[in-house]
């Protein structure tokens, strides 16, 4: 799932190429991507691009319609879910958009004569796309918590003390923080030398300012390293560069002990039994039943 450093990368990838443009059309390709009717997706036809953001996992693409006498502002706001991504044309396909084939889910055609696709592979649906007035009043974004990279030591601290929950799952909270994915959790996790298991209002003063730099690191170093980059590289400079994460069996970069792995009915966690447990392996209940 697309988390803040590759969001905020394809966003001002957008960003360059659209503020100032007109949308012209807007084609889809699955009607079940489009979470609201009031305003109609429609309403972005004729309107003005004049910024690409993010809040959270959420693209946000603000629009002022050049139409009303108000410029009334429109956003569309996307989630991504676990297999979508974006397409920048620069020149629009000319071949038709037909609904339900393909991993087209909504496309965004320019005055310029150029297209962006939103994509999501696999049959497993779950992209989403809001048409809003303001993207705030939307429930799915009015839940969010404060940005995981824009928290201080103390804003952390007390999160982490509100809450019994194991810090893997914490940090991955959209409503306590917003952001951090199964990936960068994995390897932020690492870089604080925490275990995912570790209960989060147990950390201590270091635990937790250890975990407020690794968040700091591990954000910046990617989003450093996906700035300025196209779309079509952006996943794939992320995934070079996790240190643990879908790292299984290969050795840490710190210590040599080679990466553990456990896995859940949709995803799994990779850790490093020497730098993070201690020496011990987390219980794995797929793994154990493959070894019985």
């Amino acid at each position: 799932m697309p988390e803040a450093p590759e969001l905020d990368a394809a966003a001002a990838f957008l960003r360059e190429r659209t503020v100032g443009r007109t949308i012209e059309r807007i084609d889809l390709g699955s009607f079940s991507v489009l979470k609201t009717a009031d305003p109609p997706h429609t309403a972005l036809v004729g309107a003005r691009i004049t910024d690409v953001g993010r809040r959270g996992k959420f693209l946000l693409l603000s629009c002022a319609d050049a139409g009303s006498a108000a410029d009334a502002d429109v956003h569309l706001a996307v989630h991504l879910a676990r297999a979508g991504w974006l397409r920048w044309h620069a020149t629009n396909p000319k071949t038709v958009v037909k609904p339900g084939r393909g991993p087209l889910a909504l496309r965004l055609v320019l005055d310029s004569g150029s297209s962006v696709d939103v994509t999501e592979a696999g049959t497993k649906k779950g992209v989403a796309a809001y048409v809003t007035a303001d993207p705030a009043t939307l429930p799915e974004i009015a839940r969010l918590g404060p940005e995981a990279g824009r928290l201080s030591v103390e804003d952390l601290a007390a999160i982490l003390a509100g809450t019994g929950s194991r810090i893997k799952t914490v940090i991955t909270d959209q409503a306590l923080m917003a952001g951090i994915g199964n990936g960068f959790s994995d390897d932020i996790l690492h870089a604080a030398r925490l275990s995912p298991y570790a209960t989060a209002k147990a950390l201590d003063l270091d635990e937790v300012t250890r975990l407020h730099t690794a968040i700091g690191q591990v954000l910046g170093t990617a989003a450093e390293a996906m700035a300025g980059r196209p779309l079509d590289r952006i996943k794939d400079i992320k995934h070079a560069g996790y240190r643990v994460h879908a790292r299984t069996g290969v050795p840490c970069p710190v210590c040599g002990t080679d990466i553990a792995e456990v896995s859940f009915a949709e995803r799994s966690l990779q850790y490093c039994p020497t730098c993070q447990t201690g020496g011990r392996r987390l219980s794995d209940r797929r793994m154990d039943r493959l070894l019985k």
